[in-house]
């Protein structure tokens, strides 16, 4: 309006002198329109209501459809609205979408596009920005801003077989040396009957062929947990390619506890340390043993989030974690690099009661490392792509 300013005094001055009604009436025109302008304008934003609908949660390779809503749910209509949506670069070129429309009291109207999940990660959708204005251009445009919401990737999980590990290893169970449990799904043998038996025990078939009572023996056994110690310490991958690398690692540690709870159906929990993409911060992350379905997203989410950044070694942080990891669980440590110190740390883990099994994510493992490592009676296994999963047998 200010510009109009000096434009209106002229056009009053001379109306005033000349007295021509004409003047008066643009004269008041204007400033009508300004003030129904400003007025119109302001009330009409409050009733703008924008909303998204999409599905949060997806697989790296998933396609996610999203649909942005803009509903004008005041009583006066928005002449024209422009709508800015800012997108993550990773996940759709050019990284916006822009829509240009008017909005009458009540209406809605929606814009469509699609999000493809090349990558795992934390994603923010937004903010989305609207701009809007008077139908003369009288008053500057005014903007505003509505916040964004956040889509999560979940790492790529390769699907397993089965994995031929020696005992002790993450993938077998483990045999408890003292009888303290025993396993109903695991028969060991049969012998005579003995009063105070549970019926239940009873082998009927043995007992049709022996000719006498035989009762089941079960072999004795603890219910194996596994963690999972991933490392993503910027150091312990080569520069390079420390990206591919450090994703490897993570698509690793997210296929093994997929095919553990899901296959296996055993307990399995997850040790970190990186940078949190959520909270933008290094933090450690420790999500104990468990095999519901829901644990598992939640060690997706924690596996979706973190980034390869500089922190402590992997030695380090199994030194620190021991006091809270459950006596005699399976430790997979997941890692870039292999050196003396971490065979330290394994073995002082191995006298402490834990089994342990060493991976290896593209990292140099000489004969020595694996001569050290079958000394200590810690598989070594070596992965440097994703297909060396997929064929791991």
């Amino acid at each position: 309006m200010r510009r109009y300013l000096p434009f209106l005094i002229v056009l009053f001055i001379i109306a005033a002198v000349l007295r021509i009604d004409f003047f008066f009436t643009i004269g008041y025109l204007f400033f009508l329109m300004y003030v129904l302008g400003r007025v119109w304008i302001g009330r009409g934003l409050k009733g703008v209501k924008p909303e998204r609908k999409f599905t949060d949660r997806a697989f790296a390779g998933d396609e996610v459809p999203v649909r942005v809503e803009v509903r004008n749910t005041g009583r006066l209509p928005v002449p024209w609205l422009h709508i800015h949506e800012s997108l993550p670069v990773d996940l759709i070129a050019p990284p916006f979408h822009r829509e240009v429309f008017s909005l009458r009291a009540g209406e809605a109207r929606h814009f469509d596009y699609t999000l493809y999940c090349r990558r795992r990660g934390v994603y923010r959708l937004g903010p989305l920005a609207a701009e809007t204005g008077d139908l003369l251009g009288l008053e500057p445009q005014q903007q505003f801003e509505f916040p964004a919401d956040r889509l999560i990737v979940y790492p790529n999980v390769v699907h397993l077989t089965r994995l031929r590990l020696p005992t002790r290893s993450p993938q077998v169970a483990l045999a408890a040396q003292t009888p303290l449990f025993e396993d109903p799904a695991r028969v060991g043998g049969v012998r005579d009957y003995e009063r105070g038996d549970s019926p239940r025990r009873i082998h009927w078939t043995a007992t049709a062929s022996a000719g006498r009572l035989l009762v089941k023996q079960y072999q004795p056994a603890i219910s194996r947990e596994t963690i999972i110690c991933l490392d993503l310490n910027a150091g312990s991958y080569e520069a390079r390619r420390r990206v591919d690398a450090s994703e490897l690692a993570i698509v690793t540690a997210a296929s093994l506890a997929n095919h553990i709870i899901v296959r296996e159906r055993l307990p399995v929990g997850l040790t970190t340390e990186g940078l949190d993409a959520v909270s933008e911060a290094r933090q450690r992350f420790y999500l104990p043993a468990r095999r519901e379905r829901g644990h598992l997203m939640n060690v997706l989410e924690t596996l979706a989030r973190v980034q390869v950044t500089p922190s402590a070694p992997l030695a380090a942080l199994l030194r620190t974690e021991q006091p809270r990891l459950p006596w005699g669980a399976t430790l997979i440590t997941i890692t870039g690099s292999v050196d003396q110190d971490l065979f330290d740390s394994l073995a002082l883990l191995r006298r402490a009661g834990f089994a342990v099994a060493l991976v290896a994510v593209q990292a140099l493992v000489t004969p020595a490392h694996e001569a050290q490592a079958a000394l200590l009676s810690v598989p070594l296994r070596q992965v440097w792509r994703e297909r060396d999963l997929e064929q791991w047998a």
